[in-house]
């Protein structure tokens, strides 16, 4: 039988704040304001020094990284601290790179919060895989060109077998998808071998590091050609891969950088 806490009558509360992908002016107005009234911030890895900095003064700022191929964190002591901060009456921000509920385990974070018997605010931010393609100039759906969009991610837990890159290959061609792949580098030679099955070499690719950052780099290929063009370009994590016909518009994007220039 599963128990349900009602809601606690302390002071304190949580928010998860979506940080956007990097760039601190793309902070929406909602997220500044939680960050600047909150005592304690648990800060992800990808989070800009700009953004933490809009905390106040007093506040206690606790990092909590978590990137593939790092020490991390373990998610069930993240849980264990915003719970305890509560409960001893802080206004806890649980601040993350991109957007919360995409890719950011914050629907984990909200059932533990909610069993719990704490009531969660989510403010969402931008997420890297539209920061990323947009900072190139191009859309992620087109209506001649990609009718929908799919956010998804290349790295899978140890016991799971992870995206069946076949069957969206091919569902991606016969749809007119853009796929867009969160932390898909280190396993972009699966991850292409899969995906050629369904679509073809020819396919455009754009692969973009540290979206909307002055650190910002990027390459455009192909899907035949993408594992080699990553390795020579030596772009990594983390890395935003667009796979799609959206993507040839980088160059004209390029031609006319006045009339496609991002914010």
């Amino acid at each position: 039988m599963t128990s349900h806490h009602s809601p606690l009558t302390t002071s304190g509360r949580c928010t998860l704040v979506g940080a956007g992908p990097g760039d601190p002016e793309l902070l929406t107005l909602k997220a500044l304001k939680a960050i600047q009234a909150a005592t304690v911030l648990l800060v992800d890895d990808l989070v800009s020094d700009e953004i933490v900095a809009f905390a106040p003064p007093g506040a206690r700022i606790v990092y909590v990284g978590k990137r593939g191929g790092c020490k991390s964190t373990p998610q069930e002591f993240i849980e264990k601290l915003m719970i305890m901060a509560v409960r001893e009456g802080e206004k806890v921000v649980r601040l993350k790179g991109g957007d919360p509920f995409i890719f950011g385990r914050g629907g984990e974070e909200v059932e533990h919060l909610r069993a719990a018997g704490i009531d969660v605010q989510i403010i969402n931010g931008i997420t890297a895989g539209l920061a990323a393609v947009t900072s190139l100039g191009v859309p992620l759906t087109h209506r001649q060109h990609a009718h929908g969009v799919v956010f998804v991610t290349g790295h899978a837990k140890p016991d799971d077998q992870g995206t069946d890159w076949r069957a969206l290959a091919d569902t991606a061609r016969k749809a007119k998808l853009t796929l867009v792949i969160y932390m898909g580098v280190s396993g972009a030679g699966r991850i292409q071998h899969e995906l050629l099955t369904g679509l073809p070499a020819t396919t455009p690719v754009a692969v973009i590091q540290n979206a909307t950052l002055a650190t910002q780099r990027h390459i455009t290929t192909t899907l035949g050609q993408m594992t080699g063009a990553i390795s020579e370009s030596g772009l990594a994590s983390p890395s935003v891969i667009v796979v799609g016909d959206v993507v040839s518009g980088v160059a004209a994007a390029a031609e006319h950088p006045t009339q496609f220039r991002a914010a």
